[in-house]
């Protein structure tokens, strides 16, 4: 141990490598359950400040601790970043993030720095300029849905996948998971997406997005035998057995229905198309319908703010299936035409 760190020892103060090390590869990714592109972001965030101390302030790495985490150093290197970096506002506001985010931790695990997290939290920095939410139209929303026919089985499953994408608002990596024991059919209409952190929530269907998917049941996952729990709700086949369509198939399939919408009826459309840009869309169009933000949030399976937890109480399936049938510019299933001959023998064609 260097004589810095004895003397920090000897003092009682925390090893603040040692801390931040349990914090990085403990705490973040096992106890808190961060991504991993969540627990990075905190460490090149720690990280810069610990060069900003060596290259500016001359404080040899070996000798940093807790007593170099003070406001007054803070300060400085928001300063810094701002004046001589010419860091934007948003990386600012994230660094400073990552030191509260930090500070904190070490407080609840030594109270006696808990002052230097109340300091932190206690340093102002400019919130970066907000932008507008990046969404679809309606006219977007619309020919994106129908961009996929119906004159076929894959176009049908492709269509029924990126009407449940929208109405749902689910995250890419939820709609690959799905299976038939997800799928509530009785009213009110449900399925159930398990998120990050594998955290499970209901989201009710609006009634057209119901009767497409009971004709896409009848087609693709005919009678008892077919409805196994484990069963991918939407798959292909590959050498006879049946597989879940990936991330990155489903992601081709979004995107071709936007390019043909683009050639097609909707010139217009954007050259980006993403799942996420689908949950921004569902969530600006349940917003501009009224739709109070805590139910927004819930859908989109966000974690709630305690000044909202109230509202949940009255999140009911039922509620939330009405607010959700107000805003929903998908196909009228009515007007479809499901075909429904030699469903096994296509079916085992879908790729």
């Amino acid at each position: 141990m260097s004589k810095a760190r004895k003397t920090a020892a000897s003092s009682g103060e925390p090893d603040f490598w040692r801390v931040a090390r349990d914090w990085l590869h403990h705490w973040l990714p096992k106890v808190r359950g961060s991504s991993p592109k969540t627990v990075e972001a905190y460490r090149i965030g720690l990280e810069s400040y610990v060069r900003w101390l060596e290259t500016t302030e001359g404080t040899q790495r070996s000798h940093i601790g807790f007593g170099h985490f003070d406001r007054a150093r803070l300060g400085r290197w928001v300063e810094w970043m701002r004046t001589e970096r010419g860091y934007s506002d948003r990386t600012i506001m994230l660094r400073m993030t990552t030191m509260r985010v930090f500070l904190d931790h070490a407080g609840l695990e030594h109270p006696a720095l808990t002052a230097l997290g109340n300091d932190a939290a206690g340093i102002r920095v400019k919130p970066p300029a907000r932008k507008p939410v990046d969404h679809l139209g309606e006219e977007h929303t619309k020919a994106l849905l129908t961009a996929w026919g119906t004159g076929d089985a894959k176009s049908r499953r492709n269509r029924m996948l990126l009407i449940l994408m929208y109405d749902t608002a689910a995250r890419i990596g939820e709609l690959a998971a799905l299976t038939i024991a997800d799928v509530g059919m009785d009213k009110p209409a449900r399925v159930t997406l398990t998120g990050k952190r594998g955290k499970s929530r209901v989201v009710p269907l609006g009634e057209r997005t119901r009767t497409h998917l009971a004709a896409y049941l009848e087609e693709f996952h005919p009678g008892p035998s077919m409805r196994d729990g484990d069963r991918p709700l939407f798959h292909s086949t590959r050498n006879g057995a049946i597989q879940p369509l990936s991330v990155d198939r489903i992601d081709e399939i979004l995107k071709t229905a936007a390019a043909r919408a683009r050639r097609g009826t909707c010139p217009s459309m954007p050259e980006r198309v993403h799942c996420h840009l689908i949950r921004r869309t569902r969530a600006m169009d349940l917003y501009q319908q009224g739709v109070p933000l805590p139910l927004i949030m819930q859908l989109l399976g966000h974690e709630s703010m305690s000044t909202t937890s109230a509202f949940y109480a009255f999140a009911t399936l039922d509620m939330m299936r009405k607010a959700v049938d107000a805003a929903n510019p998908g196909p009228d299933p009515s007007k479809e035409t499901w075909l429904s001959e030699q469903r096994l023998r296509q079916l085992h064609t879908l790729k």
